[in-house]
């Protein structure tokens, strides 16, 4: 905050000179010490940063529960919100936390005629857009959401299948896959004696994968460097045919708890949406997973539990194919706030605001319409952010480096001067840590910029944007905590 005038305040800590309390010198604590000064130099030209209250201090508008959108966004509501005096505003984009593609225009083109494969939106302003609405994925690999939002991989049925996103694959990234292996984590509640695994695979397979199981005794995700992926002493495979694949993991019973099938080279097969779209043969996909024990004679006991809901056997996963059918919508799930009103309903105040791309979910030209819609509709942006809380998805550095340098290149042919950013952090009082690479590298940050030096794009990252939950170790239970945006 800039100061017009130089001030000298002494703070005496615990005493308040207007209830006649005696001078600080005199004043003792409960221990019979002398209580300390502080002394605080607000002089000008001592200052060691200064911001503009009106400019740094705003608020967020997230997803709304269905029907409260036109009500809450009337003229009697917004009155109030706006005499709080906040300023600037950042739009959240929700669905992204719920494995889900956002559909920020309800008009647009299907990469397939009949209704399904890859949306994206209209650039080109028709009505005015009040609500918008989310897709549930099909191929998802997550026993979290709501909803359907169950896995693919233990739901019991191999008709289903889970595909990780074709945006990280060579023919989009410009690298080898190696660089980018997709995996799928199994959790199987406690530790289990283990000796195989039968992996159900659909099209594209894992030519080239390894089976491996967590060391620590803390969850693998949660506490990335608390324990090591090991491979079993059978579970490195290198040529991989597809089918369904019972594999003997070792000559042993092993206990495992955590399991995951780290995925480096693709049969580069189409899956059952056909030949038409690369994007359905690249990447990899399994209908289902099992494990537990093979028996000398040949025999497999599973101990995975196969129910489609969240009560099967726990799975995640490195990424999601973001293909889905308008047979997905969900309106249930609550109105992702249609960006017209956002702009119009004088929330914004007319200032600029901060605005979200989907990015986990979603495709760079879907990302890029967004952005010709806003600017064809001439309303101001103050930044751009990329995807939503990527390490809340367990999402690589790397691959989330892959989705931003596409996206970002795509949304600056539109304007090359917006400023983009990310990666919306989950809330966080520390460094995010992920499994360590090659070279013990286990900062996420620290590998997502040194992903973007690498590439020579440290440049299309202009902010770092997280949320922060200050006050939840006091939480009391039963309660709502308070965060905020930076």
């Amino acid at each position: 905050m800039n100061c017009k005038r130089a001030v000298t305040m002494v703070l005496v800590i615990a005493v308040v000179a207007a209830v006649g309390l005696p001078a600080p010198a005199q004043v003792q604590s409960a221990a019979g010490t002398k209580v300390e000064t502080v002394v605080v130099d607000a002089a000008p030209s001592h200052a060691v940063n200064a911001f503009s209250p009106v400019r740094a201090l705003g608020a967020g508008i997230d997803r709304l529960r269905g029907g409260r959108t036109d009500k809450l966004l009337s003229e009697p509501f917004l009155k109030e919100v706006l005499s709080a005096g906040w300023q600037s505003v950042s739009y959240r984009q929700n669905t992204e936390l719920h494995v889900e593609a956002w559909h920020w225009n309800p008009e647009g083109k299907w990469s397939d005629p009949a209704g399904q494969g890859y949306f994206t939106g209209s650039a080109i302003p028709t009505g005015v857009i009040r609500h918008s609405y989310a897709y549930p994925l099909p191929h998802r690999g997550f026993s979290r959401g709501d909803g359907s939002g169950y896995s693919r991989l233990t739901d019991g049925d191999v008709n289903t299948y889970w595909k990780s996103n074709p945006y990280l694959t060579r023919d989009f990234t410009g690298e080898d896959d190696v660089l980018h292996p997709q995996w799928v984590l199994l959790d199987l509640g406690r530790k289990t004696e283990i000796n195989a695994i039968r992996i159900a695979w659909a099209s594209p397979y894992a030519q080239r994968y390894r089976v491996q199981f967590w060391t620590g005794d803390e969850e693998p995700l949660r506490s990335p460097v608390k324990g090591t992926w090991v491979t079993f002493p059978l579970g490195a495979v290198a040529d991989g045919r597809g089918g369904t694949v019972t594999l003997r993991l070792a000559s042993w019973k092993i206990p495992a708890r955590y399991l995951r099938v780290w995925m480096t080279e693709s049969s580069n097969t189409c899956d059952t949406h056909g030949s038409g779209d690369r994007r359905n043969c690249v990447g990899y996909a399994i209908n289902e997973l099992y494990v537990g024990n093979l028996s000398e004679e040949g025999t497999f006991t599973d101990s995975v539990s196969h129910i489609p809901s969240r009560q099967q056997t726990v799975t995640s996963c490195s990424s999601v194919d973001p293909w889905h059918s308008s047979a997905d919508l969900d309106e249930s799930k609550g109105d992702q706030v249609g960006l017209d009103l956002f702009y119009t309903s004088g929330l914004t105040r007319g200032l600029p605001a901060m605005i979200p791309v989907a990015m986990l979910y979603s495709t760079p030209d879907d990302a890029a319409a967004q952005i010709a819609y806003l600017e064809s509709r001439k309303y101001p942006i103050s930044w751009v952010e990329l995807g939503e809380e990527p390490d809340g998805q367990f999402m690589q550095p790397e691959d989330y480096g892959a989705l931003y340098l596409q996206f970002a290149a795509a949304i600056h042919k539109i304007d090359p001067n917006l400023k983009l950013g990310g990666p919306s952090f989950e809330g966080v009082n520390e460094d995010v840590e992920v499994w360590p690479d090659a070279g013990g590298r286990a900062s996420w940050l620290g590998r997502f910029l040194d992903y973007l030096k690498a590439h020579g794009r440290l440049g299309d990252l202009t902010f770092l944007s997280f949320e922060h939950y200050p006050y939840i170790p006091a939480t009391p239970p039963g309660t709502t905590s308070i965060g905020s945006r930076s």
